[in-house]
């Protein structure tokens, strides 16, 4: 029982490859099973579940499944789960169209899990305090829904904002080390706002890194309107026992 119970914390690729098959998507869920992953990262099975989440969504479907299949995914450790699984595939996306993501050594899982639940925080928290990037901005909404992973053809943005004066900017965050890539994938975000969202100004694009490295620097001035930022993390105690005095 406690072995089940482990096994459904994460997507249930069985169960889901089942479901799939009931509402009428064979050859895609076959497709995603029977794939052959070109880079050598251990992380297969958050791949596949990438792509089944990305799947079931854009069918309107992905409640159902986890209504019926996979509980977990309607709780908190479940929504940060389906954030990894999409960072997952993202990557891997950029990756075959690119090249450019580095799969020298392999990736250890847990530092995976660790590192995207520190985005995922340190992207709630800048939703949330926009005004510490910038003074004025603003989390954009639509029917889309808020600007925090906000769906595209392709990918998802980190977060969409406005600024003060009603310009869309487009923010990419990195844990780790900023890297060339992102600069790429960035500009394609920028790109999809302005043919999409309807703005006299192109937008603008930033990204938000625990280290800026020169070669990041370097590719940003070919590319007009990104900017870069570094965060610095602090921290304070307070003590609650015993009282003073």
């Amino acid at each position: 029982m406690e072995m089940q119970q482990l096994q459904w914390k994460a997507l249930p690729l069985r169960d889901a490859y089942r479901f799939g098959s009931e509402h009428g998507l064979s050859q895609e869920v076959a497709e995603i099973r029977d794939m052959e992953i070109e880079w050598d990262l251990s992380y297969t099975s958050s791949l596949r579940s990438g792509y089944i989440v990305e799947l079931f969504k854009s069918k309107g479907v992905f409640n159902d499944f986890k209504n019926t299949s996979w509980p977990n995914g309607n709780t908190t450790d479940g929504e940060r789960r389906i954030r990894r699984y999409l960072k997952i595939r993202q990557q891997y996306q950029d990756f075959l169209s690119s090249g450019q993501v580095s799969v020298a050594g392999g990736v250890d899982e847990g530092d995976s899990d660790q590192e995207f639940a520190a985005e995922d925080n340190l992207r709630d928290f800048l939703a949330e305090h926009l005004g510490v990037i910038e003074p004025g901005l603003i989390l954009y909404e639509d029917q889309r829904g808020k600007g925090i992973e906000y769906p595209v053809e392709g990918g998802r943005i980190d977060l969409l904002a406005r600024d003060a004066t009603g310009r869309f900017v487009v923010i990419e965050l990195k844990v780790s080390r900023g890297r060339n890539p992102v600069i790429g994938q960035l500009a394609y975000y920028m790109a999809w706002v302005d043919a999409n969202l309807s703005s006299k100004r192109g937008a603008r694009g930033i990204v938000i890194a625990k280290e800026i490295p020169d070669d990041l620097i370097l590719a940003s001035k070919r590319v007009p309107d990104i900017f870069l930022y570094k965060y610095n993390l602090s921290v304070t105690t307070a003590k609650v026992y015993p009282p003073d005095g």
